[in-house]
């Protein structure tokens, strides 16, 4: 049997980083999901199949995700100046406060689970962790402001 305890872990940790999203996200009376969009906006106007992509949701999951996120009054579509079939997201004023928030919040609690480790395992788990995320085969449909 393959040694399993990395992958495992890693899992683990992928619950515990979702389960911080659903607390943060209870305190703006928003989803997890939408949260995760205002994050991802932080990095400035992006494209809804970019969006999709990075969200792993379907082209009609991804309309419903921005409709609602729209009517709470924290997204706007703005039209594509290259392409006018396509739009982008942007945050609004009241949209690039709560991710700000949200951000700090979200950072503090992943903190938080860390804990206490010495500072060269930090280190090592730090670049270990970004190695993965920027793999080649991995980070290209991942967002540009990741918690």
């Amino acid at each position: 049997m393959e040694d399993t305890k990395l992958a495992t872990a890693l899992v683990r940790l992928a619950h515990l980083v979702t389960r911080v999203y659903a607390e943060v996200s209870k305190e703006f009376e928003l989803t997890p999901q939408q949260i995760q969009l205002l994050c991802m906006l932080l990095g400035g106007s992006t494209g809804m199949t970019e969006m999709s992509r990075a969200l792993g949701l379907e082209k009609s999951s991804m309309t419903g995700l921005v409709d609602r996120a729209e009517r709470r009054g924290v997204v706007v579509r703005v039209r594509d100046q290259r392409d006018r079939r396509a739009c982008g997201i942007e945050l609004t004023e009241q949209g690039r406060e709560i991710a700000h928030d949200a951000h700090r919040k979200v950072t503090a609690r992943v903190e938080g689970l860390i804990g206490e480790i010495d500072p060269g395992d930090r280190e090592r788990l730090e670049s270990v962790l970004v190695g993965i995320v920027r793999a080649p085969h991995v980070g290209r449909d991942l967002p540009q402001v990741a918690l």
